[in-house]
């Protein structure tokens, strides 16, 4: 008898939550928001709209505590909303809707992250949304980029944010893009690296040559710390050759022969390949006596200095 009581509980307050929300959503057109602008003036149904959608997310969130509910009790339901992240993406238009409503201005995205992967999502997800730095869509938006360098670093699939960023990495995005450059200027404690063939094709994009048919193969690439590395194939080198490069910003330039390359998120990189180097190795002869054998071998220079430890 109980456990019918809960039910009916459960279902009044489903219904009063229906009646409180559905009316306005539902009789809500462009004529009617167009009425309520010319009479009320933009500021107040910006308000009015903030407030719809803010109303919207917590209808959602308490109908999902109710399943959650009446699942515990035994009773099928079907799921009401998706996850928080997709409910917040909801949110987060919304809110530029009302933006609109009342004339404000937001500018574009702002290109390149700090490299912890919060900032790496903030940085991202502006790209994308329309760049509202704070409030809701704020959040959003980091959630949204952190998921894009979890799925790049190999941390996790990172829901929408990871799929996005495979989308964009496909078609050279400078989505994508700016979570690279992100995750290649980041600490690798904090931020992690990139590597196998998301690293490959993270390269690709980065360095602008998807979809050009004369580009350089890449492997052995790993991205992460300020430094991208890796092994080159061209034309010049079909075995490929090892490469190093060193963000600019971070790094200071190399000793020995360097070129400066500009990667697609506008940032700059001292690149090095490697260089034939004499390799000695030590072996005992017959009377005790240590030699040498010397041969020649491709071998990066040494990394150059880092401002922070300069």
């Amino acid at each position: 008898m109980k456990k019918y009581k809960k039910i009916i509980a459960v279902l009044i307050v489903m219904a009063a939550l229906f009646s409180c929300f559905s009316t306005t959503a539902l009789a809500f057109s462009e004529s009617d928001a167009q009425a309520a602008v010319d009479s009320a003036g933009k500021e107040a149904v910006a308000g009015n709209v903030f407030i719809w959608f803010l109303c919207a997310v917590a209808f959602l969130k308490v109908s999902q505590k109710i399943d959650s509910f009446m699942s515990s009790l035994g009773i099928n339901v079907g799921h009401t909303g998706g996850s928080m992240m997709a409910e917040a993406v909801i949110a987060a238009r919304g809110l530029t809707t009302a933006k609109n409503f009342g004339g404000s201005f937001v500018g574009k995205g702002a290109r390149g992250a700090a490299g912890a992967a919060g900032a790496a999502g903030a940085a991202g997800a502006a790209g994308v949304m329309g760049a509202m730095s704070g409030g809701l869509a704020g959040v959003v938006g980091r959630q949204f980029g952190s998921g894009a360098v979890r799925h790049a670093t190999g941390q996790s699939s990172g829901g929408m944010g990871g799929r996005m960023f495979s989308s964009s990495m496909e078609k050279g995005g400078s989505f994508a893009n700016n979570v690279i450059g992100s995750v290649a200027r980041g600490s690798v404690s904090s931020t992690g690296t990139m590597t196998g063939e998301t690293a490959v094709k993270a390269m690709h994009s980065f360095m602008g040559y998807t979809g050009q048919s004369d580009a350089p193969a890449f492997s052995k690439v790993e991205i992460g710390g300020g430094c991208i590395t890796g092994t080159e194939s061209t034309v010049e080198h079909p075995n490929g050759i090892e490469f190093g490069m060193y963000s600019a910003d971070q790094y200071m330039a190399p000793e020995s022969d360097y070129s400066t390359v500009t990667a697609a998120d506008g940032s700059e990189w001292y690149k090095q390949y490697a260089a034939d180097t004499v390799e000695r190795k030590p072996y005992m002869e017959a009377d005790g006596k240590i030699a040498y054998n010397e041969s020649i071998v491709q071998k990066l220079p040494r990394m150059p200095h880092r401002k922070d430890k300069s």
